[in-house]
């Protein structure tokens, strides 16, 4: 069954992908990396106002690039922001596989929470390569661990998972998001007091703003408007023009499991052909 794609408005062009992201969508035939270009643009745009939009664009990058670890990476933020916790995990331990880096663990612990798998996000966090983790990113999955506790109703333990000097370094809306966790986590260790006195820092205009924050998702596309040269390409990249007569891929879905993913329509196999038969 063929799936259509979504529709890509004329002004998404591909030259607003960053350098690094447009280079990774080289191994790509030119007309498919812009295609898949374009919707990795629109995953960026639509993820905070509709995520569900965002989802749909980044199934439309993965039928065409399945290999490509921005794609994969695309649509396993996009699945964890829709609730599709299982196909989230999936994803990402694809692009853990492709590329090696471990930068959304904290993202991959959360999910094992939302299946209802506390154990499993506390055994990510303990992982060697958290420790690897920048600053930031080791602050947010201490707050999963602290809510992973909390699921075990171990409230002590969830106040000791966000007591430690990194994460009391916070600053900013991350420091506001660590007293809102805190502050639950000593709520529920019948603390009352103290929860009080961690949130009396922040007005509620600022722990608003901070419970309204995701972590992660400025890694799924980032703009790079200082080389937008108004729809040429940039640096030898594909033009932003999708031929007319294009149809959308009939694929099967992708086994997630498994980085070992059939090449797409125009992505480069690694004998040196294309999944469309043409040589490289």
């Amino acid at each position: 069954m063929r799936v259509p794609d979504p529709v890509v408005p004329d002004d998404v062009t591909f030259s607003l992908l960053d350098r690094d992201v447009r280079g990774r969508l080289r191994t790509l035939s030119k007309d498919n990396a812009d295609r898949v270009g374009r919707h990795l643009v629109m995953v960026g745009r639509l993820l905070d106002d509709d995520a569900e939009a965002a989802y749909e664009h980044a199934q439309a990058a993965v039928r065409r690039a399945g290999r490509v670890d921005v794609v994969r990476e695309a649509a396993g933020l996009a699945a964890y922001r829709t609730g599709r916790y299982a196909e989230a995990l999936r994803e990402l331990r694809t692009v853990r596989r492709l590329n090696g880096s471990s930068e959304h663990l904290a993202i991959m612990a959360d999910a094992e929470r939302g299946l209802g798998r506390p154990e499993r996000a506390i055994a990510l966090a303990q992982e060697p390569e958290a420790s690897t983790l920048d600053a930031d990113t080791q602050i947010e999955l201490a707050i999963v661990v602290s809510g992973a506790r909390l699921d075990l109703g171990q409230a002590e333990a969830a106040v000791a998972a966000l007591s430690g000097p990194s994460v009391r370094a916070a600053r900013g809306l991350v420091a506001a998001r660590v007293a809102q966790a805190r502050a639950a986590a000593l709520d529920a260790a019948g603390r009352a007091d103290e929860a009080a006195t961690e949130l009396a820092a922040y007005s509620q205009e600022t722990l608003d703003e901070s419970a309204g924050t995701t972590f992660g998702y400025d890694e799924v596309v980032v703009y790079d408007l200082a080389e937008e040269t108004d729809g040429e390409p940039v640096d030898g990249e594909p033009a932003d023009s999708e031929p007319a007569d294009s149809e959308p891929v009939d694929v099967e879905p992708v086994d997630s499991e498994s980085a070992d993913v059939e090449p797409a329509d125009g992505e480069a196999d690694v004998d040196g052909t294309t999944g469309d038969g043409d040589a490289r």
